[in-house]
């Protein structure tokens, strides 16, 4: 393999975007692929690098989204990289589950250690978020003998059909695509930003409600498991209140429930926590991984106590790819990239960065309903100038703007009207703050 020259880490606008070999690419795209895919930016990669993504046209792109923060360690990480080629070296693949290999059992040692709790623990690997879903509600429903699953309002928990129906929003996630699975039942989540009762109260008020719905419409005793994302992803980055998901805790805990993080997107120092269900001190007893486990290579996990991931019979369990060994290399490099470049405390320090800058630009401008997130997680909302009323004519102009002068950044939101942000945790100050520069000049477009 011949060393590349490093790809600078500072934003470059060689054409407009798209650029004229883009164009051709993405007329071949429409010849050649499903039109059920979206496209968030009219832009085809070439390279990538740490915050930076470079186009076939030489546009050198910031990357606020980390391929819906999954490069948490940026893309092409060095430990990564180094890791995936010696393992492509040795051997591509064995199905773990015919010849086993240490690299699975090296990555489960490692989200044994580092997930909450000092509880024995027991992990699987498989290939997807939506496919960590799906067994980890397999598990629960084995482990209980119980058929309910407990989700959310503003959920979004993948796109198979089990993770369909877990998921909250219909468009574009579950339109046409049903029947879906039974035995789901869907609770009231907590949006501060749109509720108008007592803020103060709210996470109480919730927990009476949904734990009122559970005992008289399911039966507690029913329910195998309650999954939920500490912070919602999809749904617009939404903060439960403090006491919430602790208070869900306790109720499952109490009721014999499997209690279920979802840490798909909040996974892996994204929030300032290696985990974000340990803002709280929240021990689930069970959590699902992806996304930034493995430095853009497909992998994900579910974690969980040792009693309940034993309960499954043998063969019960398995699949051809979960755990390939490539990825687990790459998730091993991605491991060792957040803890020895203290990823956690970066996440924090980003967070800081992108809080006071998305806060002074809600003071100027009025559509910003509201700025929200964790870390290397954060949101805003918008709305029509003085009310609540989604505003996803805004969310658009401004997503086009930063996209026509090579920032990258992404949508979210059951309303259509939320622009997220997903940066690599390793981006620069200068960098990031180049970004929010032009997020600023996109608002004054407007």
């Amino acid at each position: 393999m011949t060393a590349k020259d490093p790809l600078p880490q500072s934003r470059h606008l060689a054409t407009a975007i798209p650029g004229p070999k883009s164009q051709e690419l993405i007329a071949r795209r429409k010849e050649a692929v499903s039109a059920g895919l979206g496209m968030a930016i009219p832009a085809f990669i070439e390279r990538g690098e740490g915050a930076i993504l470079q186009d076939v046209d030489g546009n050198r792109i910031i990357d606020l989204g980390a391929g819906i923060g999954v490069v948490n360690v940026g893309n092409a990480a060095p430990r990564v990289v180094n890791r995936v080629v010696d393992a492509v070296q040795a051997f591509t693949h064995t199905n773990f589950t015919t010849a086993p290999y240490m690299g699975y059992v090296e990555v489960c040692e490692a989200l044994n250690r580092l997930t909450p709790g000092t509880h024995k623990k027991k992990s699987i690997l498989q290939n997807s978020g939506a496919e960590a879903v799906e067994n980890a509600i397999k598990i629960a429903r084995h482990s209980t003998k119980r058929p309910a699953i407990i989700v959310f309002e503003h959920a979004y928990h993948g796109r198979t059909n089990l993770t369909m129906a877990l998921t909250a929003k219909n468009v574009p996630y579950k339109e046409g695509f049903g029947p879906f699975a039974n035995e789901i039942y869907r609770m009231p989540m907590p949006y501060s930003f749109h509720y108008e009762g007592n803020l103060a109260t709210m996470a109480q008020d919730y927990l009476d409600i949904v734990t009122s719905k559970i005992e008289k419409e399911v039966g507690a005793h029913n329910v195998a498991a309650i999954i939920i994302e500490p912070i919602m992803g999809e749904g617009g980055f939404i903060v439960p209140p403090k006491g919430f998901l602790s208070g869900l805790s306790k109720f499952a805990t109490d009721h014999g429930i499997v209690f279920i993080a979802d840490e798909v997107q909040t996974g892996f120092a994204r929030t300032g926590n290696m985990f974000a269900c340990e803002d709280e001190g929240i021990v689930p007893d069970m959590i699902v991984t992806a996304k930034g486990i493995a430095g853009g290579l497909p992998l994900a996990a579910v974690t969980a106590r040792a009693e309940i991931m034993d309960s499954s019979h043998v063969g019960g369990l398995g699949g051809t790819y979960g755990g390939n060994p490539i990825a687990c290399a790459a998730a091993l490099g991605a491991i060792e990239t957040i803890e020895e470049e203290k990823l956690v405390e970066r996440a924090r320090h980003i967070g800081k960065i992108l809080n006071e800058s998305l806060t002074a630009l809600a003071k100027k401008y009025p559509i910003i309903g509201e700025v929200r997130g964790r870390g290397a997680m954060q949101a805003i909302e918008l709305v029509e100038a003085g009310t609540k009323t989604p505003n996803p004519a805004a969310m658009a102009a401004v997503i086009k703007y930063c996209q026509s002068k090579g920032v990258l950044i992404l949508t979210a939101g059951t309303y259509a009207n939320v622009i997220r942000f997903l940066p690599p945790i390793v981006i620069s100050d200068e960098l990031l703050k180049d970004a929010l520069g032009v997020l600023e000049e996109a608002f004054a477009s407007l």
